[in-house]
């Protein structure tokens, strides 16, 4: 597949988001996410508006399901999300109903590894379950607690490679990537970049980032859509 990108609207006030969200279009992103934060403070709300100012433009719902995975898959696929967020810490009938959900409504799910102690073997079982996308995740906490310790921030780009060549489904890479880093994704054969913080969003606080961000991301979808198929 061609290389696609993906912007994380982690912030907590919709007009914020919409008005990011139109600049990140823009710049020639692809997707849209509603990223946790968003759907925390705005719910289905949320993504309603998106669809509404959006339509035809991908969106996922980064909901990080642990439980309730058919119901939460069907309110979001209403509300106009395509794309869901389950995770592999979840109990495996968990993910099994919200793949089963994505059928019956037509939305992808995206299998997420955030935390599991092998995170290739993670990604195999996400797939073998029936997950069409694998989000190879090092998380917020996770980094910021290990680089206040002292020790190397841990990165996506680590494993990403393992993780890549484990699956045969789309891998994409989550966690705090900087822009040489985002722009490198597709050299590892994952074709989906997300971009978040510290890129677009403060790494300190659920807002936009500052300067000119509208550059920034034109400079990255460049580059990344000047790959070839993956």
């Amino acid at each position: 597949m061609k290389p696609i990108v993906q912007i994380s609207l982690d912030l907590i006030h919709i007009d914020e988001a919409l008005e990011t969200a139109a600049m990140a279009l823009r710049a020639g992103v692809d997707w849209l996410e509603a990223g946790t934060p968003l759907i925390l403070a705005e719910g289905l709300h949320g993504v309603k508006k998106l669809r509404e100012h959006f339509p035809g433009v991908p969106i996922v719902a980064d909901l990080k399901t642990m439980d309730g995975g058919y119901l939460e898959a069907e309110m979001m696929a209403k509300a106009g999300a395509t794309h869901v967020v389950v995770m592999a810490r979840a109990h495996e009938e968990t993910i099994k109903v919200v793949v089963r959900a994505g059928k019956d409504f037509g939305v992808k799910v995206m299998g997420d590894n955030l935390g599991c102690p092998d995170m290739v073997e993670a990604a195999k079982w996400l797939e073998d379950l029936g997950c069409d996308y694998i989000v190879h995740h090092i998380g917020y906490d996770e980094r910021r607690g290990i680089a206040a310790q002292g020790k190397k921030m841990p990165s996506p780009l680590d494993q990403l490679r393992q993780v890549v060549d484990a699956v045969k489904i789309p891998v994409q890479a989550v966690g705090g990537l900087s822009l040489e880093q985002a722009i490198r994704c597709p050299e590892y054969g994952a074709p989906l970049v997300v971009l978040g913080a510290p890129l677009t969003i403060d790494a300190d606080a659920f807002k936009t980032a500052d300067g000119d961000l509208e550059s920034s991301l034109r400079l990255i979808c460049e580059k990344i859509h000047a790959y070839g198929e993956i």
